[in-house]
């Protein structure tokens, strides 16, 4: 899938000929054909190969099952950035279940990453080979990288709180959609939060830290795969202390 996902937006991607349509009426969320290309690639397979597996893609929305699994798909996660040429934007791929994901792939096509977690397995493959993934156990904020994909997160509150956060951290980053989840996977940086997800932003991401070793919950410590608010930590201790700025936001 996440193959067949990268033959259909390669193409397109940083082509002069590239488009992009608003879908919303008020402010801006782009999607282009590379979005609907890649996630009908992928429902493709799954209705080959897995028939009875539930589906929910940002695209096209959720088609029932009958198994149990749900495969939940982002095509591209970050169309903004997809649009602006940059390569941080990613096809998320999670599958599970009402408890969440067991299984989640984060891959990045332009530059060839893919970070996949799940069933006791914690890799990277790209052009240096392949590797393991370990979150790292940065135990304090004061020596923490923390990210975020835009600087207002979410309403006033959720702002506030993010800042009083990042206030304490070492280093703060904006921008990176997905690609700022693989980095806490492979232990390049230590937190991200962000509010306002949908179940396809964060369940795939969920997958690939947990298995990492890392830790996802929402702003009160709760599941996160449903989207809204998420807290995706490298270790308990930056967790913990994470938590107990955010938990506090109205």
């Amino acid at each position: 899938m996440a193959d067949a996902a990268r033959a259909a937006i390669l193409p397109h991607f940083r082509s002069a000929a590239l488009t992009s349509d608003n879908k919303l009426s008020a402010g801006f969320d782009p999607v282009t054909v590379a979005d609907h290309a890649a996630e009908l690639a992928m429902r493709e397979i799954l209705a080959e190969r897995r028939p009875h597996d539930a589906v929910l893609g940002e695209e096209y929305g959720e088609t029932t099952g009958t198994s149990g699994l749900t495969w939940v798909l982002d095509p591209i996660d970050g169309t903004r950035a997809f649009i602006s040429g940059t390569p941080t934007w990613g096809v998320l791929i999670a599958c599970g279940d009402a408890d969440g994901p067991q299984l989640g792939i984060i891959d990045q096509p332009y530059i060839g990453e893919r970070f996949l977690g799940g069933f006791g397995r914690a890799e990277m493959t790209g052009p240096r080979g392949n590797a393991p993934l370990a979150t790292r156990d940065v135990p304090s904020l004061d020596d923490a990288t923390i990210f975020t994909t835009f600087p207002e997160v979410g309403s006033r509150d959720e702002r506030d709180a993010f800042h009083r956060l990042a206030g304490e951290a070492k280093l703060t980053r904006y921008g990176m959609d997905c690609y700022a989840y693989a980095l806490v996977a492979a232990g390049q940086v230590d937190l991200v939060v962000e509010a306002g997800l949908n179940a396809y932003d964060i369940q795939a991401p969920i997958a690939v830290i947990e298995a990492a070793g890392g830790i996802v919950t929402d702003w009160r410590g709760g599941p996160a795969h449903d989207g809204g608010r998420a807290l995706a930590a490298a270790n308990p201790d930056i967790h913990a202390a994470a938590l107990a700025i955010l938990r506090d936001a109205p």
